[in-house]
C-alpha cells in the first residue's frame, strides 16, 4: 500500500473550503476527466454522504473508469471517498480540514495500491506516487486560490453563509454527521 500526502494553509472559513472540495466542477478540473452526476443526492454538483461518482476519461494513453463512493461524510471536517471500481487494487482518499486562527488547514491523505504484483508495485512507486503527489499538488493550489479569492461564489450557492462557517437552506446536509457551527 503506498500513501501520498498533501496539505495547505488556505485564508478562508472551513465551511467554503469544506463545500469548494466536495464540488465535482473544481474536482474536474485537476482531474482532466468527467463525473457522471446522476447519482448525486442532490442539483448541486456537491457530492455528500453515499453520493458515487462515475469518472471517465484517459489517462496515460488508456481509458479510465472510476467509480468512488463518499464513504465518510463529517461535515465541514472531514470526508472519505473511496474506490469500487478501477485500475487501482485499492484507493482510499481521506480530507481533513481543520480551522486554526481564522485559517483552514487542508490535508489530503490518499492510500492506493495497484494490481499485477511486484510489477505492480514498481510502477506504484515510480509513476504513481509522483503523479499523484503532482494531483494532489495542483488540486490544493486550486482550491487555495478559488477560497481566498471572490471565485467561490462562482461554486457555491448565494444563499449559502459560507463566511460565518453556518449554512442556510441553499446547501443540504444529508445526515446527522453535518454540523453548522
Amino acid at each position: 500500500m503506498f500513501t501520498v500526502s498533501d496539505s495547505i494553509h488556505v485564508n478562508a472559513p472551513i465551511e467554503r473550503c469544506f463545500l469548494l472540495s466536495t464540488n465535482v466542477e473544481l474536482v474536474a478540473q485537476t482531474l482532466g476527466m468527467r463525473a457522471d452526476l446522476q447519482d448525486l443526492h442532490g442539483a448541486d454538483g456537491m457530492v455528500a454522504g453515499g453520493d458515487r461518482l462515475v469518472w471517465r476519461g484517459w489517462k496515460f494513453g488508456l481509458p479510465q473508469m472510476h467509480e468512488s463512493l463518499i464513504t465518510k461524510y463529517q461535515r465541514p471536517e472531514f470526508f472519505q471517498d473511496t474506490m469500487r471500481r478501477g485500475r487501482f487494487k485499492k484507493y482510499q482518499h481521506d480530507h481533513h480540514f481543520t480551522e486554526i486562527d481564522g485559517w483552514t488547514l487542508m490535508v489530503d491523505k490518499l492510500r492506493f495500491s495497484l494490481p499485477m504484483g511486484v510489477l505492480g508495485r514498481q510502477v506504484a512507486r515510480h509513476v504513481m506516487v509522483p503523479y499523484i503527489a503532482k494531483l494532489l499538488r495542483r488540486r490544493m493550489l486550486l482550491l487555495k486560490r478559488v477560497a481566498e479569492s471572490e471565485e467561490w461564489r462562482r461554486y457555491l450557492k448565494e444563499d449559502v453563509e459560507v463566511g460565518a462557517g453556518v449554512a442556510s437552506q441553499g446547501v443540504r446536509c444529508p445526515n446527522a454527521s453535518c454540523s453548522s457551527t
